[in-house]
């Protein structure tokens, strides 16, 4: 089964989807009208961006979904550039790839794998 939505939460919306539309540029800004609700939408993957709560806070907890670069160096680059942090790796993996995590300005890990 493929990841439809990934859901990364934050203090604020707003600041978040406009941080995850730099790390993700190729990434589509859309909404839904009712309820209203706006996501990115990356290649099909919906990013969703909500407020964290007493219920799902933002930060590491557990999960982290590793997305597919291209480029790893320039990948890692681009996220460091806009503020991530490196926190994990990067590893050598399996044909010559290499994967790391990276920390939002929320504290919350994005993989990246190439």
């Amino acid at each position: 089964m493929p990841i439809v939505a990934v859901m990364v939460h934050v203090a604020d919306v707003e600041a978040g989807m406009l941080w995850y539309q730099q790390a993700f540029p190729s990434a589509k800004r859309k909404s839904i009208p009712e309820p209203f609700f706006e996501y990115l939408d990356a290649d099909g993957v919906s990013i969703e961006i909500v407020h964290a709560d007493e219920k799902v806070a933002s930060g590491a907890a557990g999960s982290v979904v590793y997305w597919h670069v291209e480029d790893f160096d320039l990948a890692l680059r681009h996220m460091q550039s806009i503020g991530a942090t490196l926190c994990r790796g990067p590893l050598k993996i399996e044909e010559h790839k290499r994967m790391c995590q990276v920390r939002d300005p929320w504290g919350n890990c994005i993989g990246l794998r190439g």
